[in-house]
């Protein structure tokens, strides 16, 4: 019977390989960073599973699908020393992609109540996880700006498109709750 191809014991002692082939701990910023970036994608594919199957929800498949190729991109970006970025021909965040989430963020927020109070996190199933992810994705952006702070090296619109992914995360769960009539609940000061 042949090894299964999932386990390679490579890492049984608590190092990992990076793009390069170079060894480093799995306790390393690095790891632990594109480790929650994969975390995230991983939340947004659980996220869009509540998502009810209708039109309203279904149209925005193909950027969902491309935001979460675009934090693939970032991870392998991340795993990688940034010198050897183009000997491997790393995929890079394009810029399209942060205007195509501004754009659904302008349709979206064209429907929406105008803000004129912090809401608190709420209100169905899909919007309140959906705040959840936008947690996590903000919680990614600082561990990625400590990492260039330390490092240097962070990848080319990477900064930008977390940050502009949580906004679009936000107003999309507000859009959750709007699509099924649920009122939002106004944060009031104790």
């Amino acid at each position: 019977m042949s090894k299964s191809n999932v386990y390679t014991r490579t890492g049984d002692k608590g190092e990992t390989s990076l793009v390069s082939g170079t060894r480093i701990s799995k306790a390393n910023m690095r790891i632990s960073l594109y480790g929650e970036v994969d975390e995230l994608n991983s939340h947004i594919g659980f996220m869009r599973s509540l998502y009810p199957k209708e039109e309203s929800f279904s149209k925005h498949n193909e950027l969902f699908d491309s935001i979460q190729s675009s934090l693939f991109d970032l991870g392998s970006k991340l795993a990688c020393e940034s010198n050897l970025w183009e000997k491997y021909k790393l995929p890079d965040i394009k810029a399209e992609m942060i205007l195509s989430m501004e754009s659904v963020i302008d349709e979206l927020d064209g429907l929406l109540p105008k803000l004129k109070n912090f809401i608190l996190p709420g209100g169905t199933q899909a919007a309140s996880y959906t705040h959840v992810v936008r947690t996590a994705c903000r919680k990614v952006e600082r561990k990625l700006i400590d990492f260039g702070d330390n490092t240097q090296s962070i990848p080319e619109n990477s900064i930008i498109f977390l940050n502009r992914l949580s906004d679009f995360l936000f107003v999309y769960a507000r859009y959750c709750n709007y699509v099924a009539n649920q009122e939002e609940r106004i944060w009031k000061p104790n």
